[in-house]
């Protein structure tokens, strides 16, 4: 069996010199651009712009990341490359200014595509999920490149190489999804089979400055001054996760990417290349390390609830983790209240008065965390009610 490489290389620092050394040696331990990528395909390079962030902030791909990646293609003679992604709020392309992509992009003369239209798409193979609306940009593509961040989530515990392809689907149908897929296993699923849909053909993980904590948005900046390289998405995000002292089978994107064959987590079918990950293992990051509860029937592996009797799923459900506004760091902007998808709204101004935090409706409330992702102040944490605790979850 042939196994799936993953380059780990140290990059300390998004000194431009420095960025562009270090994926140029990437790119070349992955057996080179050409390899992966024919050079008359039109090449998307798709990155993480959640929201309009500053660099430092470390909530989108860094763009000195965008820039070498893009000299890098142009340098080898490829002529057809674009770029952009469908931020969970903002137009693309304010967006994607605002975050410092499309200054770089001037200077490299890369267009913005199409991020803001799209068609659905059927996909009879999905495991979880049969259709998606993709966006346009994706759909004139014949190759996907995926400049990922390397970031925690409420959801899904990280958000990596498989889940950035989210901001594939266009404009409020993300927002959709977080209403027929409440859970961070079925959101997963859904996410193996858009990925499935997808097939991009590299993967590279923006890894110099992550996020702990509260992610994807109102997490902590921390360094982890590393790139990781891949063709395997679950191979990727399995290798960031051991970064990070995280079983990989804990994610229920890597659980069910295996299940779906999207990729590999299992180390023994993994070949790392590059540097020695020894020493950027950062066992104290500040990620959920619970593990998944997993049903087996005639070889199908299924995740289960952790409380499956009648109370404890009620409890699970009624006292489950819950997103929670931080009255103190609340400035009012009410964009979590328009980012919460949930007809009637989960959370509202009480009687309209803007002077207070927005008031949730926890008996509406999805768990989805749209509303935590958008918050531009991060002042919405994760709260674990003591009654969830008592039964023994975190």
């Amino acid at each position: 069996m042939q196994k799936s490489r993953v380059v780990v290389l140290r990059c300390d620092t998004y000194d431009d010199a420095s960025v562009y050394e270090t994926i140029k040696r990437g790119l070349e331990l992955l057996g080179g651009l050409t390899s992966i990528i024919h050079i008359d395909e039109r090449v998307l390079l798709k990155v993480n712009n959640l929201a309009s962030s500053k660099p430092e902030e470390a909530v989108t791909t860094h763009p000195a990341v965008f820039r070498a990646v893009g000299r890098l293609f142009q340098e080898q003679g490829y002529k057809n490359l674009f770029y952009g992604d469908s931020p969970g709020f903002e137009k693309p392309g304010v967006s994607l200014a605002k975050s410092g992509f499309s200054l770089v992009a001037g200077e490299l003369s890369i267009p913005l595509g199409d991020f803001e239209s799209g068609k659905r798409v059927d996909f009879p193979e999905g495991r979880a999920w049969k259709s998606f609306d993709i966006a346009t940009a994706v759909l004139e593509s014949d190759a996907l490149v995926s400049l990922s961040k390397m970031k925690t989530h409420a959801l899904a515990r990280i958000t990596g190489a498989v889940k950035n392809q989210f901001g594939c689907i266009y404009g409020l149908n993300k927002a959709a999804f977080h209403v027929k897929l409440p859970t961070g296993t079925q959101f997963s699923r859904m996410l193996v089979d858009l990925n499935r849909l997808l097939k991009p053909r590299l993967f590279i993980m923006d890894g110099i400055m992550a996020m702990e904590g509260n992610g994807p948005r109102g997490g902590t900046p921390r360094p982890m001054n590393c790139l990781l390289f891949s063709t395997d998405p679950v191979a990727l995000d399995a290798t960031f996760c051991r970064l990070i002292n995280l079983d990989p089978s804990y994610v229920p994107t890597i659980f069910y990417g295996k299940e779906y064959g999207l990729g590999t987590y299992l180390e023994d079918e993994i070949e790392l290349a590059g540097d020695p990950i020894e020493g950027l293992i950062a066992p104290d990051f500040d990620v959920v390390r619970k593990p998944l509860h997993v049903k087996s029937d005639n070889g199908n592996h299924t995740l289960v609830p952790q409380a499956a009797h009648t109370l404890g799923a009620y409890i699970t459900q009624r006292w489950s983790p819950r997103p929670h506004i931080l009255a103190e760091k609340c400035i009012k902007c009410g964009i979590c209240v328009d980012a919460c998808p949930v007809v009637g709204k989960a959370l509202q101004f009480k009687g309209g008065n803007r002077k207070l935090p927005p008031v949730y409706n926890y008996n509406k409330c999805i768990r989805c965390f749209c509303c935590q992702e958008m918050c531009p102040q991060k002042a919405i944490e994760v709260e674990t009610p003591i009654v969830y605790r008592l039964l023994g979850n975190k």
